[in-house]
């Protein structure tokens, strides 16, 4: 059996998640640009699914870049 370092959520049960608060949404991308999984960022499938849309939303507005070129 693998475990996971679950880590403690960001996001507050009741807190909604928006495009604009780019702070938060950084903290759910990696390195190379990638959304975090469910399993690494504990929130619920909910929750997720807004996250991504999130993201997803202020990529296309310029707010976050596509690709991190480092």
């Amino acid at each position: 059996m693998v475990l996971y370092n679950k880590k403690s959520s960001p996001v507050k049960p009741n807190e909604e998640l928006d495009y604009k608060d780019i702070d938060l949404l950084r903290k759910f991308i990696t390195d190379q640009g990638k959304i975090l999984p469910r399993r690494s960022t504990s929130l619920t499938s909910k929750q997720q699914k807004k996250l991504t849309k999130s993201i997803k939303r202020a990529r296309v507005l310029s707010l976050l870049p596509f690709l991190n070129k480092d």
